[in-house]
């Protein structure tokens, strides 16, 4: 018999410049990651050459509320197994959410992510809040017209860009801003990017962190090739769904397993 005929049609490069960076354009672009990876009857992960765990640590996200809201869904989170717990935060009641989340889970490794609701005026002092509750991680503290501001400021540990740097090029404006990255395939518009993306910041020198939008297990397999690469991952957005796909990827509070 005749070699079965292989389906045809847009390479990854040939994909990229069809729509901008997106959802669109990460479902097209994991469709021929997924394609590529059954024609050669590999993984994903054995296609790129990289050899994952078989359990990851992610952040189980803390969304705001009250304080006494947050502590409670910290501790609950922390009582399941969840060691990285990713803080919500907006401009409001900054040291009484923080207290009480510290206190109510004193050896959790905490990350916060402010999306960009912050303004210069007051940074400093909620930075050294932070740093004086031992947070690992700032993400996203200022909107991007503001974030001259936090060139040369002096800061104990890393600040995550993620609306900033989602694609290649927007690294150059990040130095001396930003330590680290978030990469969302959703942002990049699919894995192809987000591995130039990767490469491209860690030549910089910026760390990675990888992240995700409300999405399918689906969406998480596609990204996860660059996890041996990221500092921090937080990927739990398919444990925010009513119903997953088939077959989907197997989450306990905390960790992700393959």
């Amino acid at each position: 018999r005749s070699a079965p005929q292989r389906a045809t049609g847009p390479s990854r490069e040939a994909w990229q410049p069809r729509a901008p960076a997106g959802a669109a354009r990460n479902a097209g672009d994991s469709a021929l990651w997924d394609l590529q990876a059954r024609q050669r009857q590999q993984s994903l992960a054995g296609l790129l050459g990289v050899t994952l765990s078989p359990v990851f640590t992610t952040a189980q996200t803390v969304v705001i509320g009250t304080p006494e809201q947050m502590a409670a869904s910290a501790a609950a989170l922390w009582e399941k197994g969840a060691t990285l717990l990713k803080i919500k935060l907006d401009a409001r009641l900054i040291s009484e959410r923080m207290v009480a989340i510290r206190a109510a889970v004193p050896e959790a490794t905490l990350i916060v992510d402010a999306n960009e609701s912050w303004r210069p005026e007051g940074l400093a002092a909620r930075c050294q809040l932070l740093a004086d509750l031992n947070v690992a991680m700032l993400e996203q503290p200022l909107p991007a017209q503001d974030e001259a501001a936090l060139e040369n400021f002096s800061h104990p540990w890393p600040r995550c860009a993620e609306e900033s740097g989602s694609t290649g090029g927007s690294l150059k404006a990040l130095t001396g801003r930003y330590d680290m990255i978030n990469i969302k395939l959703d942002k990049t518009g699919g894995l192809t990017e987000a591995l130039a993306l990767a490469t491209e910041a860690r030549e910089q020198g910026f760390g990675l962190m990888l992240g995700c939008m409300l999405c399918t297990s689906r969406a998480i397999s596609a990204a996860l090739p660059l996890m041996p690469q990221v500092s921090f991952a937080d990927l739990d957005g398919p444990t925010w769904l009513a119903v997953d796909v088939e077959p989907a990827l197997r989450f306990t509070t905390g960790q992700l397993h393959l």
